[in-house]
C-alpha cells in the first residue's frame, strides 16, 4: 500500500476515536400509577355524582348511599384517607382525566363509548333503565305509545338512561336535565310525559307519588341491564389491578350494601330527609 494511503487511513481512524460519542436519551421513567400517587398523598380521592340511592347528602348535608359505602370500605383497605369529590355528571370523565381525582365511583354503566377514553374496573354492580309514566297515559298503554313526536320524556344530561331512551324511543322529544330532582319534578308538574333513569329512581318515585306515577317495566324488562365499573385513567394498569381484585374479594359487601341501599327502604329511617 502506497504511504499516502496509509497516512489517510491512519488520519481518518484517528478522526473517528476523536469524535465525541452520539449522546443517548436518558432512559424516561414510567409514571406513576394512581395507588402509587394516593400511596404518597396518604388519600384516595374519587369522583361521583348525587344519583338516589349510590350518593346524596343526607338531612346533615353529608354524602351518603351505595357508592359512599363503597368507596369508604375500599380508601380504609387500602390504608388511605377517603376524600369525596361531588362533580357533575356530564363533566365527570373529563375530570378525571383531568387528575381532579384518582377514580369514579359512583353507579358508571360500562358502554363502549365511555371506555375509549377510560378504563373500566370489573363490575361491582348491574343497574337498568326504568321509566316512570304520568297515569294520564295508562289506560291502555303499551310501550309503542311512548314514541311519538308529542311525547316528551325527560332525563337526566349525560346519564346511559338518556341514551337509552332515545334509542328506545327514537321519535320522542327528549328534554335534559342536570339533576333528578327537576327531572322527575318536569313530569310531577305536566310538563314531560315519562322519565327515565336507572333504577330504582324510578320505582322509588311511582311508589311515592301514588296516582300520579306508574312503573311499566318489571325488573326483567328494564332498558339495557348493563354492568357498573370504577373508572380510572387510560394505562394504569396497577391500579386496574388492585381494583379487580378488591371487587373480586369483597362480593358479599357489594352484595350486602346494594341489598341494603337499593331494596330496601330501612336506610331511609337513618339518612332521613335526601336531596
Amino acid at each position: 500500500m502506497p504511504v499516502r494511503n496509509v497516512l489517510a487511513t491512519l488520519t481518518c481512524a484517528v478522526m473517528l476515536v476523536a469524535l465525541p460519542a452520539r449522546a443517548q436519551p436518558a432512559p424516561q421513567s414510567a409514571p406513576l400509577s394512581a395507588i402509587e400517587i394516593m400511596e404518597q398523598r396518604g388519600s384516595m380521592m374519587v369522583g361521583m355524582a348525587t344519583f338516589v340511592p349510590w350518593a346524596m347528602r343526607d338531612a346533615q348535608r353529608k354524602l351518603v348511599g351505595f357508592a359512599v359505602d363503597v368507596a369508604t370500605k375500599l380508601a380504609q383497605d387500602l390504608g388511605l384517607k377517603l376524600d369525596l369529590v361531588p362533580t357533575a355528571w356530564d363533566g365527570i370523565i373529563p375530570a378525571l382525566i383531568a387528575g381532579k381525582f384518582d377514580v369514579i365511583i359512583g353507579g358508571m354503566t360500562i358502554t363502549t363509548k365511555r371506555n375509549l377514553t377510560v378504563n373500566f374496573s370489573a363490575p361491582y354492580d348491574y343497574t337498568g333503565t326504568g321509566l316512570a309514566v304520568a297515569v294520564s297515559l295508562q289506560k291502555d298503554f303499551a310501550l309503542a305509545t311512548l314514541n311519538a313526536p308529542s311525547v316528551t320524556i325527560a332525563c337526566r344530561r349525560g346519564t346511559t338512561a338518556c341514551t337509552n331512551a332515545g334509542e328506545y324511543f327514537p321519535k320522542v322529544t327528549l328534554r335534559q336535565f342536570d339533576d333528578d330532582a327537576a327531572m322527575t319534578q318536569e313530569v310531577l308538574n305536566g310538563n314531560a310525559n315519562a322519565f327515565a333513569a336507572s333504577e330504582p329512581l324510578p320505582s322509588r318515585t311511582t311508589i311515592e307519588n301514588p296516582g300520579k306515577l306508574f312503573t311499566p317495566l318489571g325488573q326483567q324488562d328494564q332498558m339495557n341491564r348493563l354492568p357498573s365499573g370504577m373508572a380510572i385513567r387510560k394505562g394504569d394498569v396497577d391500579t386496574l389491578n388492585v381494583l379487580n381484585n378488591w371487587i373480586a374479594a369483597n362480593t358479599k359487601f357489594l352484595q350486602a350494601r346494594r341489598h341494603y341501599w337499593f331494596e330496601t327502604q330501612d336506610w331511609r329511617a337513618v339518612v332521613g330527609k335526601v336531596n
